[in-house]
């Protein structure tokens, strides 16, 4: 059984810029608080999307996350206007954070954390699907994930990334990291004396990465955007989009 315990090595290894390559970031949220993000999406985001029957399950899937500070902000910011019956899963592939995500998480019967690296076997969101009946969730959060994707596993990797999102939602809200924030990581890295990327030299994908994240959406994923949220403090474009 998981214990809630502080590991301040740990901490201080993860904590040190650069030294999270998966951008598993243990103190994340002190320095990207929820509400950078929470300022831009409306509570009444569910009801704009149609989901306001009382007598529906609606399903948030949130991508990469993390401590799942955001997940619970989230949650809460969504549901307060709705009159729906919405569960979220949250999933990392950081079994450390998961853990810690668990000990602070105030919603255990609706809200759930799991550990999963979305590039690998996805079974235990399919059964969690199934759990509640549905072949989709009904909104995904996948913010500021992409470029971690990217980084370590190449082009092909952030394009079935955001395929198989495409093919679990009905919505997905998207925050692609801009170019800069690779060069940034990267050179975080080396700066630790670490290898760099494996990838990062050979990426093919560059530059305006939100129009090439739409460009594979809508192209090949039968999606559109509905609705830019505008942009975060670090310049970031909050995106939605939906199934055709």
């Amino acid at each position: 059984m998981a214990t809630c315990e502080n590991s301040s090595e740990v901490d201080d290894e993860i904590n040190e810029p650069g030294a999270a390559p998966f951008g598993n970031f243990i103190n994340y949220y002190t320095f990207n608080p929820p509400e950078n993000r929470l300022s831009l999406i409306p509570t009444t985001l569910l009801r704009d999307l149609g989901y306001s029957d009382s007598s529906q399950t609606i399903l948030l899937l949130d991508v990469g996350c993390n401590t799942g500070d955001l997940s619970v902000a989230l949650y809460k910011h969504v549901v307060q206007t709705s009159e729906s019956n919405v569960h979220l899963l949250g999933f990392d592939l950081d079994d450390t954070l998961i853990q810690r995500a668990n000990c602070t998480n105030p919603f255990p019967g609706s809200v759930t954390f799991t550990p999963l690296d979305i590039t690998g076997d996805c079974t235990p969101l399919q059964d969690y699907l199934n759990l509640h009946g549905s072949s989709h969730f009904h909104l995904t959060f996948c913010l500021a994930v992409t470029m971690w994707v990217h980084l370590n596993h190449g082009d092909a990797g952030l394009l079935r990334l955001l395929s198989r999102l495409a093919e679990l939602s009905q919505h997905l809200l998207l925050e692609a990291q801009p170019w800069k924030c690779y060069r940034s990581a990267a050179r975080r890295l080396r700066k630790l004396g670490r290898s760099d990327f494996d990838h990062f030299k050979n990426l093919q994908i560059r530059g305006d990465m939100s129009k090439h994240a739409r460009r594979h959406l809508e192209g090949h994923c039968n999606m559109e955007l509905v609705r830019s949220f505008g942009a975060t403090v670090w310049n970031r474009k909050l995106l939605l989009f939906k199934r055709k």
